[in-house]
């Protein structure tokens, strides 16, 4: 499920034959110039521009919703009933604070907030639930796993940890939850196969924020190319009238 960050990237991944597209909260803060997971992006931002992905590729799409946006359970409700009524085949939320001082909520605290969105989901919309100890440098598998078997308990649907260490703390985590699916996020320099990661029980796979990344690395290597003279150095095999034609489409 790769992560887009505007219409046409959402475009070329539907031609690339993917049959659903998520949004990515770090990839859609950065095009606004601004930073993730520090409440820097609000909810009505989050939601025109997953709905914008939605109406205009025509795909299910996932949206990346940081911690649901809210301080209480029912502000994250009122966050996926939002997602619902525009339109969003599936929604994201982390244990996160938005307090990069202390970056994950105590455990009751966001095991309430995915039971609140839980409620609103069910039949209507699919929810993960994710903890983001790992990414933020807590690496404590034993506690990851507790807060993914809670939320799965609670009604999360799919149950996702980024930046976990290895494929045997992967493959605890599948073991813990199931039969509830694990979303994994990948990158290039991970090293892992998608037939590895189907042999241990993933079923999602997300891309982060690595796809509008490679998009910049290449801007920024043709930008060092133009700035010495060479006015060939924005070649490429994509043309705007291609993309004009996918909008047409």
């Amino acid at each position: 499920m790769p992560n887009a960050w505007d219409a046409p990237s959402a475009l070329l991944f539907k031609e690339a034959g993917f049959a659903s597209i998520a949004t990515s909260s770090a990839a859609f803060a950065a095009t606004l110039g601004r930073l993730d997971g520090i409440h820097a992006v609000s909810r009505d931002e989050h939601l025109d521009h997953a709905a914008l992905l939605t109406s205009v590729s025509g795909l299910p799409i996932n949206g990346d919703f940081e911690d649901g946006y809210g301080d209480t359970p029912e502000d994250v409700r009122a966050t996926v009933d939002a997602a619902i009524a525009r339109g969003l085949a599936g929604i994201g939320i982390e244990d996160t604070t938005g307090d990069p001082a202390q970056p994950i909520r105590g455990f009751d605290d966001a095991v309430r907030r995915i039971e609140a969105a839980a409620k609103a989901a069910r039949g209507r919309i699919v929810l993960t639930g994710r903890t983001d100890n790992f990414l933020w440098g807590i690496a404590d598998l034993d506690d990851t796993i507790r807060r993914l078997t809670a939320f799965a308990e609670a009604g999360a649907d799919v149950v996702y940890a980024p930046n976990l260490p290895d494929l045997a703390a992967v493959s605890a985590v599948v073991e813990a939850v199931a039969p509830k699916p694990v979303n994994l996020l990948v990158g290039p320099s991970d090293g892992v196969s998608l037939q590895e990661l189907q042999t241990i029980g993933v079923r999602r796979i997300s891309l982060g924020v690595d796809p509008y990344t490679h998009a910049l690395g290449a801007i920024r290597a043709a930008a060092a190319n133009l700035e010495t003279g060479d006015l060939t150095a924005l070649a490429s095999d994509l043309t705007f009238g291609h993309i004009i034609s996918l909008i047409r489409s």
